[in-house]
């Protein structure tokens, strides 16, 4: 009688104790520089809408970016949160809009061509308040706060930004809420290209609101919300 044969034991192989250390150190480095995106994702959980179901407020506040070639026209993101905006102007769930960029950007005056854009859609321009130093998202929450007396506004920017712009408002002390802008423009690599950047961003966005950084630009308090807002 033939006994069977027998496979030998492959010898299970071990990652050397340094290659396990670096994998472990590299899982932990991961999960730390993850800590700020994770906030500024939670943080903005119960605030993020949809242009359809957005709530009310007086003011809705739309974060400048990239204009059209022409310095004359909004990109396509730029007039996707525009056309937002007028639409939320439109259906009564907003009634002034702070438009807040770079007055001096290197594509061009973010605030003006919106401001002209936003007339094109109908909006009234006596319902349109430009703040030509919000130079960045902190900033433009901060100086809505500080030089508008904004207390309360709906805000609008692409889907990919708008859980750290939210939170950044929220912990400058707004109560705000997210509106998701249009992006007809945006195609798959983009939006990518923007998620990833965003992941990024939201490392400063976490180390501006522990020191309490005060916007690029100081200005005295501007009255023009309320009086837009009366009007």
């Amino acid at each position: 009688m033939t006994e069977p044969e027998v496979s030998p034991i492959t010898p299970v192989r071990r990652w050397p104790r340094r290659l396990r250390l670096l994998a472990v150190a590299g899982i932990v480095a991961l999960l730390l520089a993850s800590l700020p995106w994770l906030w500024t994702t939670l943080a903005a959980r119960g605030h993020l809408y949809d242009e359809a179901d957005a709530p009310a407020a007086d003011v809705v506040i739309v974060l400048g970016t990239e204009v059209a070639a022409d310095r004359q026209r909004p990109g396509d993101r730029l007039a996707g949160r525009l056309d937002t905006a007028a639409e939320l102007v439109a259906r009564g769930r907003a009634t002034v809009v702070l438009v807040s960029g770079d007055g001096g950007g290197a594509s061009g005056d973010e605030p003006t061509v919106m401001t002209t854009y936003l007339a094109e859609r109908g909006v009234d321009r006596r319902r349109v308040v430009a703040d030509p130093f919000g130079l960045d998202t902190y900033d433009s929450c901060a100086r809505a706060r500080d030089v508008y007396g904004v207390e309360r506004a709906l805000i609008v920017t692409q889907s990919y930004h708008l859980s750290r712009a939210v939170t950044l408002c929220r912990q400058l002390g707004l109560d705000v809420d997210g509106v998701a802008a249009r992006c007809d423009g945006c195609g798959p690599a983009l939006l990518a290209e923007k998620s990833i950047r965003d992941y990024f961003a939201s490392g400063k966005a976490a180390w501006d609101t522990v020191r309490g950084r005060p916007p690029a630009v100081r200005s005295p308090a501007d009255p023009a919300i309320q009086e837009a807002l009366r009007g």
